[in-house]
């Protein structure tokens, strides 16, 4: 069983084809019925069809279809209109000109296809005739093309059991049970047509439906096909008029919502095409006052080309030139605006009528001092309509026209004549009811109504003059609104037909035309330009179009200010106010406010989101400010507050408030995207910030700065404002340096930065220190920042050290390679630090010099750790020699105890732990930590200039407005020299005490037995120096394989000092075991010269000087063996009582003979 549905759309199974249909209601003519599904006549408007194109649009959005012609123009309803419409006749004049349709058959009372209205043409039927090669008939396409416009849309994607229906079943009672009447099966062309624009929801019916096919001429519950007449048709122009004030008040509903006069509604219920008719019926009177009303033929009509397919039909190289042909003068004139009011021929014919026979018999009466609406009813009879329905509407229409402009809203009061308005209102019912009465008792009453009401309707029209300008009493319509309402429908007339966006060629004629209807409607020149303002700026909201707005700011500027006014025009303006019904209670407002507040109202609503409208176009900007500015300054004058508030202020709540929109949508944008990055969401929204500022100086600061010069301020203060709330939270909680801190604080500073920036570029650095101290407060990241750094830096230290101990304790002390003679802790420690300071660059949040320096001083002391780490295990010298043996008599182990003070003491002996200590430190073990302290303090260079440089670059990276701001007198980069000076100290006392420490070691430890033991032993002839001159030359031989070239000469003066120190012990204190005499003396100078030669080396060892300067302290010990034991008595007497005589002393210089003083046991060995 089949489903039927409610919507308008059948679809029958069967037969694999699918035919639309639906109920459809037959319309009413002249008390008769008209058959709606014959031809529908050629000449009815192009209104019905913009149901049918709408319909058309929303098909194409629903199923998203590629045309091109609307692709670009979605979001605006009329220019989507217009372009469909558009391409649709350049489609349509393509197949019917050219040899696509092979014939094409004239619908009634058309000779050519220029007497074809082609927007009522079915673009389906036409392709399925060029498609199937048959003629085409135009009589046919134009009834499918209105019979389509109650059906929604049926496509053809297969057989299906539903069907939609126009009625709704729970309104209409229970479902027939019998079966619907056979349809005879003759299938007609299919035809595809769009959906409606919206669906009614589907309600499922089960019923049997057969399989149904419909003919093109047959439709559900039609009567029988019927011929129309050329009389018949013309009876349509009378509905093509309601038609097209549907469509034209459907646009303006559609496109105005936000935009509308502040005028009272009328109570008549006056729609907009009751104003454009009684607007065109004004303008036709006052041109007739000028002598140019002439009432046309009316079989001329038909020879008239439309406007429209004149000019589709204007070739590319016309386009330049107008190639409309009207009459000259005023008659065409007339014309071309009846053709932009959109009135019918026959309206107008009728309406011309009326005017010339009322003014008939009225000598030296104008027909612009008539009553026009109670003239027409006078002198317009039902006799000259063809469709009842449309003389009652006319007539109503009348009616209300004398009501609003004679008792509604009236500006004259009415005095003694307040009576007749309860007597107006009924002879306004009186007439209405006339209709319904018989013919001839309907003609009686209405023309006594009609009497009547000319008696009451004058005396109410010549009241006092109201104080306007138009120098006599206003006979035709009281209560300005009215007048503004009838004279904007004028003024509308001034647009092109088909680009809506342009002014009409004729524009200046319009205009012209239009100021001879000023007496009537009490129109001034300020009126004028305030309304065309009005107009023009609609215009420009429905379209777009740039220029529109231009005019109106020519316009707005022409209205002149309060004090430029005369008294007569300043009291007519104040006259005009209008009592508004607005959010629940009535407001008064002035023809000013009526007319511009809704405009400012707009303006106000794209200005205070102008990121959102204006992105793309900062020309509009300028021109909607400069519009909002003009009409702020003309309504400030009205409520006579002046300009309390400079235009300034304005321009700061549209920053403000544009700012904080696009501030808030861009944090909710970040805020979805951040799920799927791995930034923080407060980085990001930096980053955007950042952008948004810059865009904003870039496009919107350069056309706001011309009323705001700090506009730029205002933004990027606000911004940082807005930022700051959001970032406080997360500064509140930020303790250590994690991955969301990385990314944030760099972020936060370089935006604020930035922000800094483009004030400073504004207001200078001393408006900018102004700023920041009254308006702004700091986001403080640097401070932040540099303690979450520290404490980093701190725990960085901490590991260092350890680091440290653990590579120094796991050294072996071996040499790397041949050419790399340090050991690997030294390399390892450097790694340690370098990558620490890596770590710390790469860090890109603010820092301060402080978090600098704490991180230098840390590494300074790892260094430090490291060298006490390898001076660890050298011992001191009295470790390593031996305790002066007590003074002696030669081979007697009893002491002299007339010189020896203090009691004999044992011999001091090494434990066990430090001997075995003492003897790991073989010679290249001890170069090797030479070679590593070295290369340590050679490195130290390079790591302070990397670590200047890279902090020098970083601070040259950074905008430092804050600092420039808070340290003008501070260098942005301080220096970072001699940061590990404490390194180098130690490390350079570290490499001295190891090399004394090796020059010991070799003579008193590994050389101990041949130097110190047996060197001249028993007789200084016998055990001379050159017999350990072989060994200690292979001990030197080792030690300059393995240190590094650097350190040789410091090793081997070492060894050099140790071996004068062993010489020395060996002279004065080798014990009993030794002695000698005065002829030794010159053995043991010649082994002082072996000695020294020995170091020199012929030049290739330790310098000259050097050696002598060590050696000169041996001498003079040599020279005490060569004197007398009394001399020596003597000597020792002097010394130590400090005798001097003649500034020398044993026959010394001064400084031998201190030097001797302060070692009296010398002599006394």
């Amino acid at each position: 069983m089949a489903q039927v549905v409610t919507g308008g759309r059948r679809r029958v199974s069967g037969g694999g084809a699918e035919v639309s249909c639906g109920h459809r209601q037959a319309s009413k003519r002249g008390g008769g019925q008209h058959e709606a599904a014959a031809a529908w006549p050629w000449q009815v408007g192009r209104r019905r069809a913009t149901a049918r194109w709408r319909r058309e649009l929303c098909w194409l959005k629903a199923t998203g279809g590629a045309y091109n012609g609307v692709s670009e123009l979605r979001e605006n309803v009329v220019e989507l209109l217009q372009c469909y419409r558009r391409d649709r006749h350049v489609l349509l004049n393509y197949m019917l000109s050219g040899n696509l349709i092979k014939k094409v058959v004239m619908p009634p009372g058309a000779i050519s296809l220029d007497d074809v209205d082609i927007d009522q043409v079915s673009v389906d039927y036409v392709l399925n005739c060029a498609k199937k090669g048959e003629p085409l008939d135009l009589g046919d396409a134009i009834r499918l093309f209105y019979d389509s416009l109650d059906y929604p849309y049926v496509n053809n994607s297969g057989t299906v059991e539903e069907f939609f229906l126009l009625t709704k079943p729970e309104h209409s009672g229970p479902a027939p049970a019998r079966e619907p009447p056979p349809v005879p099966a003759i299938a007609p062309s299919p035809v595809v047509i769009p959906p409606p624009v919206v669906d009614p929801p589907p309600v499922a019916v089960h019923s049997p439906v057969s399989t149904t096919n419909l003919s093109k001429s047959q439709s559900f519950d039609s009567p029988s096909e019927k011929e129309l007449t050329i009389d018949d048709i013309e009876d349509f122009e009378d509905e093509e008029d309601e038609f097209d004030s549907r469509r034209a008040s459907r646009r303006h509903q559609n496109d105005s919502n936000d935009l509308s006069l502040r005028l009272p509604q009328f109570e008549t219920g006056i729609t907009d095409d009751d104003l454009r008719e009684t607007a065109y019926e004004i303008l036709v009177a006052a041109a007739g006052a000028s002598g140019g009303l002439i009432v046309p033929q009316k079989e001329k009509k038909k020879e008239k080309k439309n406007r429209l397919m004149r000019k589709l039909g204007r070739s590319k190289s016309e386009s330049t030139q107008s190639q409309t042909q009207r009459q000259p003068g005023l008659v065409g004139l007339l014309e071309t605006m009846r053709a932009q009011l959109e009135i019918t021929e026959s309206m107008d014919i009728r309406t011309r009528q009326g005017l010339l026979n009322a003014i008939v018999g009225k000598v030296g009466k104008r027909m612009d001092n008539l009553l026009i609406p109670l003239e027409l009813l006078c002198c317009i009879s039902r006799t000259e309509f063809s469709d009842m329905k449309a003389y009652i509407r006319w007539q109503k229409r009348q009616l209300n026209m004398l009501e609003e402009g004679l008792i509604n809203h009236p500006v004259v009061g009415f005095g003694e004549l307040g009576r007749k308005v309860n007597e107006l209102r009924n002879l306004f019912r009186k007439i209405e009811e006339s209709e319904s009465l018989p013919p001839s008792a309907a003609e009686v009453q209405r023309t006594e109504c009609l009497r009547s009401l000319r008696e009451v309707a004058t005396s109410l029209s010549e009241r006092p003059a109201r104080g306007d300008l138009t120098g006599e009493v206003c006979h035709w319509a009281d209560g300005y609104h009215l007048n503004v309402a009838l004279y904007e429908k004028m003024l509308g007339s001034v647009f092109d037909i088909l680009d809506e966006g342009k002014l009409t060629e004729e524009v200046e004629e319009i205009l012209e035309l239009l100021k001879s209807t000023w007496r009537i409607l009490g129109i001034t020149e300020t009126i004028h330009d305030t309304c065309y303002a009005w107009v023009l700026f609609r215009q420009f909201v429905f379209t777009g179009e740039q220029g529109l707005l231009k005019a109106v700011i020519e316009h707005l500027r022409k209205i002149p200010l309060k004090e430029q006014r005369g008294p007569q025009e300043r009291l007519h303006l104040k006259s005009l106010r209008s009592s508004v019904d607005a959010e629940d209670s009535y407001q008064d407002f002035t023809f000013f406010q009526s007319f511009l507040s809704p405009v400012q109202k707009w303006v106000d609503k794209k200005l205070n989101d102008y990121h959102l409208h204006f992105s793309e176009g900062p020309s509009m900007m300028a021109d909607v400010v400069t519009v909002a500015m003009l009409i702020r300054r003309i309504l400030g004058e009205e409520n006579n507050k002046g300009m309390e508030s400079p235009d300034r202020d304005q321009i700061d709540r549209y920053i403000t408030s544009s700012v904080r929109s696009a501030f808030v949508k861009m944090a909710h944008s970040v805020e979805v995207k951040v799920d799927t990055a791995h930034e923080h969401v407060l980085a990001s929204l930096a980053e955007e910030t950042k952008k948004l500022l810059k865009k904003d100086t870039t496009v919107f600061s350069p056309v706001l700065s011309k009323w705001h010069p700090q506009s730029a301020v205002v933004s990027a203060s606000l911004l940082h404002k807005l930022y700051g709330n959001k970032l406080k939270p997360f500064l509140e909680h930020a303790e250590h340096l994690t991955e969301d801190v990385v990314s944030v604080f760099p972020a936060a500073d370089d935006l604020e930065q930035y922000i800094m920036f483009v004030m400073a570029s504004v207001v200078g650095d001393d408006g900018l220190d102004s700023i920041c101290r009254q308006k702004l407060a700091p986001y403080q990241i640097e401070s932040k920042s540099g303690t979450v750094v520290l404490r980093w830096v701190n725990g960085q230290l901490e590991r260092i050290e350890t680091w440290v101990k653990r590579a120094a304790e796991q050294e072996a002390w071996d040499p790397i390679s041949p050419q790399q003679r340090h050991g690997a802790s030294i390399v390892e420690v450097y790694r340690i630090i370098e990558e620490t300071a890596d770590q710390f660059f790469a860090f890109k949040v603010p820092m301060r010099t402080g978090e600098l320096n704490s991180l230098c001083r840390g590494f300074d002391k790892a260094f430090q750790v490291y060298t006490q780490l390898v001076t660890e295990l050298i011992v001191d010298r009295e470790d390593l020699i031996p305790p002066v043996p007590v003074l002696t008599r030669y081979k007697k182990e009893l002491g002299i105890k007339a010189f020896v003070k203090k009691e004999i003491h044992e011999i001091r002996t090494v434990d066990e732990r430090k001997a075995s200590e003492i003897i790991q430190l073989t010679m290249p073990k001890l170069c090797v930590r030479l070679n590593s302290l070295y290369y340590g303090i050679s490195q130290l260079s390079k790591l302070e200039d990397s670590i200047s440089e890279r902090w020098a670059r970083r601070k040259s990276e950074s905008i430092n407005i804050r600092r420039s701001m808070s340290e003008k007198s501070k260098s942005a980069v301080s220096s970072q020299k001699n940061q590990f000076d404490g390194s180098r100290k130690e490390i350079n006392a570290a490499i001295d005490r190891i090399c004394e420490f090796t020059g010991l070691k070799v003579i008193f430890w590994d050389l101990q037995q041949p130097f110190i033991d047996n060197l001249y032993k028993n007789n200084v002839s016998q055990a001379r120096l050159d017999a350990i001159m072989e060994v200690l030359d292979t001990v030197l031989n080792q030690l300059c394989n393995v240190i590094v070239e650097q350190l040789r000469d410091r090793v081997v003066t070492g060894l050099l000092q140790a071996s004068l120190d062993g010489l020395l012990r060996v002279i004065l204190d080798g014990g009993p075991t030794r002695v000698f005499s005065p002829s030794d003396a010159t053995l043991l100078e010649e082994d002082l010269e072996i000695l020294k030669e020995f170091f020199i080396s012929g030049g290739d060892g330790l310098p000259r000087g050097t050696v002598e300067n060590l050696v000169s302290r041996v001498r003079p010990v040599i020279n005490l063996i060569k004197q007398e034991t009394r001399v020596l008595i003597d000597d020792l007497r002097e010394v130590t009582q400090g005798a001097k005589t003649n500034g020398m002393v044993l026959g010394l210089p001064v400084s031998a003979s201190l030097l001797l003083a302060r070692t009296w046991n010398v002599i006394l060995r």
